[in-house]
């Protein structure tokens, strides 16, 4: 599925299914000379969701867990101003519904940060907030911004997201 800047407060039901199987979130993005912050891509909310946003000039992913556990992997460079492809695949370890995995963090192909991500929410993230391209709209997924103001201070030129072809998950 493709997304673009601007498309916001897209209902779980509009956008694709990611939980219970290995997917991945693809975006195209340009940094600014200052460098990068703010949401590229969210979905959900501070009760459930996932952020793939800038924190601090680095490329950052975050994985709430139902409000009650944040798991975050980071990269460990500064993304450089101009544009650039970022990239977050989950490894979904399987076995049931709501297992944990693993996030990979890519800039331009190349892995640039790993991490586990303990647990997921097998079957809603939000009842009300949706998922947002270039901000994130409603109560914020992750700690590291706040509800207003976290918009990407770059240029989101789109987003892709994948999903596993795997007839077990």
């Amino acid at each position: 599925q493709l997304l673009f800047q601007g498309m916001g407060r897209l209902l779980e039901n509009c956008v694709l299914n990611i939980k219970n199987k290995s997917h991945s979130v693809t975006a195209a993005i340009v940094v600014p000379e200052d460098g990068a912050q703010g949401v590229i891509i969210s979905q959900g909310a501070n009760i459930g969701g996932w952020s793939l946003y800038a924190h601090e000039g680095r490329l950052k992913y975050c994985y709430n867990w139902g409000g009650f556990e944040n798991f975050f992997v980071e990269s460990a460079e500064r993304l450089t101003a101009g544009e650039h492809q970022v990239r977050m695949e989950f490894d979904y370890a399987g076995g049931g519904l709501g297992k944990g995995g693993t996030a990979t963090l890519y800039v331009d192909g190349k892995q640039v940060g790993q991490g586990q991500v303990g647990a997921t929410l097998a079957f809603v993230f939000s009842a009300d907030d949706g998922c947002d391209v270039g901000e994130d709209s409603g109560a914020a997924v992750s700690p590291d911004y706040g509800p207003i103001g976290n918009h990407f201070n770059g240029e989101v030129k789109g987003v892709q997201l994948s999903i596993a072809d795997d007839p077990d998950n």
